[in-house]
């Protein structure tokens, strides 16, 4: 649940889209007049106890977002009390004097909630929630319940099972991770002992284990109060109304004492810090650099987001251009910006090939840095940068909850929740002279941090003078941890008073009358099939171009060419370079991504939608005109061989590809990996993919599908030129047996010598979307596997046990294929126990099966269609369902009806006949040293050794 932002390309758009937050202070420049009618409409007041409470209207659906930002995360802490912002983010989620043990999560359920969250950063943590707007009462009662009257339910049996399940999340996400130590390392030479981001947010583990009731108790009171908090709420509500709910719920809450706002305190290196790392899990070198910037406030920060774009997005960016195209080093060049509330830093990664040494990386990155001073700052490039930039501010304001949390972020970092037109004013002031000089400011020739993370046994590709790292791994003791029993010494306790009765749950109100979306159908001339929903909501257009088959047409002895095929597919066309299709799109303000799945080759795309027809247009060239460019496809194959050499350092993947193997059999195209192999990629030629495109791309395999402000007059015009270009031939995808389910269940070991965790995989080939049962088992399921906190899997293995952090089932079902799946990541030391307990709970499922198990997911999945057609995403999954599967019109109506409709014997006869713990597909990836043997205890034999067999498949 800790907010990370390293690493991702989503990162890069979520700091473009929440920096530059500069409050008016006369020590600082004026920000830009605001529009009249402001992006995010707010009403903002605050109550008598400190309470911040923002409200944002918008009448499009009827949900609400529900956000509790607490202004307290890591940096709150003190060296020798770490971890505890992060601590009650789980905390929370458990008991409360008035809802009682886990009535949140059994709350949300039942009124159809999107499933409480969380996230922690340096600086905030916020608790989040999509509700259909008949429970927003409910919300604001249990929210207050946090806030005031939690922390007499928190007893030292219940922190000792969360300080488990936060030790799981840590090794989940950083100690079983390959480069998952980067961040910590960083952070501990960037700033000093004292300086509250010298740690991660996660903390230190040995500060949890040591931390007694005594300690939490008193970090609650301090922080966890009205003053130091934040209430947004963001939808379809009647805010008199909610006003007067708030004042009865929080209102009463007592405020805390006065702490001091916390100053600017950048990070300050006198010399270049140069550590690494020989991590267990990496394939492939990595080198990061870090330099101390700015906090999220400065004015620099907007210039500073856009140099790091500048600096690495796209074929003509200096440092791409040099390290990807000219030397081939790396697939790829990273770079953005992390700003917090104190301090920031400029971040650069790059993941090399196989063998290569990262000090010939860093002469490269010299070199592309020279030729940005010596070329200078582009002001046509700027420009497609900020109108891209400003796409994604638009993308992350698509829903409700995206608001919300928005509204909490800027009432944190810029003291008022309307700040958005303040925010995108800022983006589009920035000129060419504000990113040349904090280039000269903060990088050119300045200290910074760099990490070499290298293979276990190839400290020599580290950086020249590096200082081994210190990296804190918790040891993995087998019997270390006792049975844990949270409610173990439960005692009563006097209930924190209140001028009424907090433990009656409000009533809900009206039900809210769902209204599917209008769906408009068209065929284009040459049988492409057109669909599309007119949603105005963002000045976004959103749409995918599928095309039917995917990797199917893939030769199973030379697999991987429906990849590489996607790979090349946007670099360049016959008119255009590379650079040059790159650059129109981002002029245009569109995102055009090619990929291919096991059923699918997709294009899919957002765009400002004043600009839709231009993209299409640009579509329609890259897909009908293709570049064939041998040096793009030379650049392809070094990438998509990284690729395949780095899925081997993922735990997740490697079971997912021992899953895939066992079930489909060696002959099916789906055994193989996506990628291909080393082998088969260095085979392809561009021949090989001029058939391959030949073949697979037919119009009359299309559908296209669109949700946009648009309307069907103006999206088909747009498309006219390609449903008249894109000439009609036949086309047949390959067809491949369904795979039979096992008839017993065996156990598949995949050895990660001194893993500490084991990745658990169950599952067997099982139900397509459209088979009349798969639904109806995806409502079964809910209360196993997929309903998030709501399930048992998660009750009883994270919640009763502490053993994991997330666990999950479900059907997933294609047009061809299905497949049954559950998987968790547990505590080395538990995987048999885990395994059998997970097991357990399979197989008692369908006989243990209540009403009051079908009472909580008839409500939760009926009354979470208030949230079904919310973002463009799902409105496209809608179209997805309608015209690929093939789904009857009134599909969502007949969905509707089997919940309502479902009964308890039901139920139990589709666990019966779907869930086969003893015919099933058991899969781990973890310490065979340790846990190879204990696992013949499940009574399925030896467990079957995979690493040979998996690296004898991918060859």
């Amino acid at each position: 649940m800790i907010l990370r932002t390293l690493f991702t390309a989503a990162a890069l758009g979520a700091a473009l889209s929440a920096s530059a937050l500069a409050p008016p202070a006369q020590a600082r420049t004026a920000p830009p007049a605001q529009a009249a009618a402001p992006l995010i409409a707010v009403e903002q007041y605050e109550l008598a106890n400190g309470l911040r409470v923002v409200f944002h209207i918008d009448r499009s659906d009827p949900v609400v977002a529900v956000v509790l930002a607490a202004h307290v995360g890591s940096a709150r802490e003190e060296p020798g009390r770490t971890g505890f912002a992060h601590l009650f983010e789980h905390l929370f989620f458990l008991d409360s004097e008035n809802l009682g043990p886990g009535g949140l999560d059994r709350m949300s359920a039942r009124i159809g909630g999107s499933g409480a969250n969380g996230s922690t950063s340096r600086d905030l943590t916020d608790y989040l929630q999509t509700v259909p707007n008949d429970a927003l009462e409910q919300m604001i009662w249990a929210e207050a319940d946090k806030l005031g009257y939690f922390i007499n339910t928190v007893t030292d049996a219940v922190l000792a099972k969360e300080k488990e399940v936060v030790k799981n999340e840590k090794r989940q996400s950083v100690d079983n991770q390959p480069y998952g130590h980067t961040e910590p390392v960083i952070s501990a030479a960037l700033y000093p002992e004292d300086h509250p981001y010298s740690w991660s947010v996660i903390g230190s583990l040995a500060d949890l284990n040591a931390a007694t009731l005594e300690d939490v108790q008193t970090f609650y009171h301090r922080w966890y109060t009205p003053d130091n908090a934040t209430l947004v709420i963001a939808g379809d509500f009647d805010p008199a109304q909610a006003r007067v709910w708030i004042e009865k719920y929080f209102g009463e809450i007592p405020r805390g004492e006065d702490d001091p706002e916390p100053q600017v305190r950048p990070a300050v290196l006198s010399a270049d810090v140069r550590l690494m790392h020989e991590d267990n899990f990496a394939q492939l070198p990595e080198l990061t650099m870090v330099w101390p910037t700015v906090d999220r406030i400065h004015p620099d920060a907007a210039a500073l987001n856009m140099l790091l774009v500048l600096l690495t997005d796209g074929k003509e960016s200096p440092l791409t251009s040099v390290l990807v195209d000219e030397r081939r080093l790396t697939a790829e060049v990273q770079a953005f910006q992390y700003s917090s509330q104190i301090a920031g830093e400029a971040y650069l990664s790059v993941r090399a090939f196989d063998g290569v040494d990262l000090d010939t990386v860093q002469t490269a990155l010299d070199e592309g840095f020279a030729r940005f001073e010596s070329r200078g700052v582009d002001v046509e490039a700027l420009d497609r940068a900020k109108t891209l930039a400003e796409a994604r501010f638009y993308g992350a304001l698509d829903s409700a909850l995206g608001k919300a949390a928005a509204l909490a972020r800027y009432d944190l970092f810029a003291g008022r929740a309307d700040y958005a037109d303040v925010e995108l004013a800022r983006l589009r002031a920035v000129t060419a002279g504000d990113v040349m000089r904090v280039y000269r400011q903060y990088i050119a020739d300045r200290p910074h941090v760099a990490t070499s993370f290298v293979p276990k046994g190839q400290a020599e590709l580290a950086l020249a003078g590096s200082a081994v790292a210190a990296v804190v791994e918790e040891p993995i003791i087998p019997g270390a941890e006792a049975p844990i029993d949270q409610r173990a010494g439960d005692v009563g306790y006097a209930r924190t008073p209140s001028s009424f009765d907090r433990t009656v749950e409000p009533p809900s109100g009206p039900t809210p009358v769902v209204t599917p979306p209008v769906v408009w159908n068209a065929a284009l001339p040459n049988g492409l099939q057109v669909s599309g929903i007119r949603s105005a909501e963002v000045p976004l257009a959103y749409f995918d171009l599928s095309i039917e088959g995917g990797r199917l047409f893939d030769d199973p002895d030379q697999p991987g060419a429906a990849n590489l095929l996607a790979r090349i597919f946007d670099r360049g066309t016959a008119r255009r370079t590379p650079a040059e299709l790159e650059n129109a799109f981002k002029a245009l303000g569109a995102q055009v991504t090619v990929s291919v799945g096991d059923e699918r080759f997709l294009i899919s795309g957002r765009t400002l939608d004043r600009n839709l027809a231009p993209t299409l247009a640009l579509v329609e060239e890259m897909l009908l005109e293709p570049r064939w460019d041998e040096t793009e496809l030379t650049l392809a194959k070094a990438a998509v061989t990284a690729q395949i050499q780095d899925a081997r350092s993922q735990p997740a993947a490697l079971a997912a590809r021992i899953m895939d193997l066992t079930a489909y059999g060696a002959d099916h195209i789906l055994s193989r990996s996506v990628l291909g192999t080393e082998r088969s990629v260095a085979a392809l030629t561009m021949d090989d993919l001029r058939r391959f495109q030949s073949v697979i791309l037919a119009p009359g395999l299309a559908h296209f599908r669109i949700v946009s402000p648009s309307d069907q007059t103006a999206v088909t015009a747009a498309l006219a030129s390609l449903g008249e270009r894109w000439a009609a031939r036949d086309a047949v995808v390959p067809t491949f047996p369904e795979p039979s389910a096992p008839t017993t269940s065996r156990v598949y070991f995949y050895d990660v010598p001194n893993a500490s965790q084991s990745v658990l995989m169950f599952g067997y080939p099982a139900l397509r979307r459209g088979d009349p049962d798969f639904y109806p088992a995806t409502v079964m399921n809910y209360r196993l596997g997929g309903g998030g906190f709501a399930s048992r899997l998660t009750q009883q293995l994270r919640e009763g046990q502490g053993y994991t952090y997330g666990v999950r089932s479900g059907f997933n079902g294609g047009e061809r294929f299905g497949t049954f799946n559950l998987s968790s990541a547990v505590r080395t030391n538990v995987t048999l126990e885990a395994f059998e307990l997970a097991r357990k709970i399979v197989a008692e499922y369908g006989d243990t099966f209540t009403a009051e198990d079908l009472e909580v997911t008839r409500s939760a999945m009926s009354r979470s269609r208030a949230r079904a057609f919310e973002t463009a995403r799902a409105k496209l999954g809608v179209l997805q369902a309608l015209g690929e599967i093939g789904l009857p019109a009134d599909y969502l109506t007949r969905e509707a009806a089997v919940i309502d409709d479902m009964t308890v014997e039901q139920v139990r006869a589709l666990a019966e006949r779907w869930l086969r713990p003893e015919a099933m597909i058991y899969v781990v990836v973890g310490d065979a040293a340790t846990q190879a043997e204990r696992l013949q205890a499940l009574g399925y034999g030896p467990p079957v050794m995979m690493n040979e067999a998996l690296a004898e498949a991918d060859r």
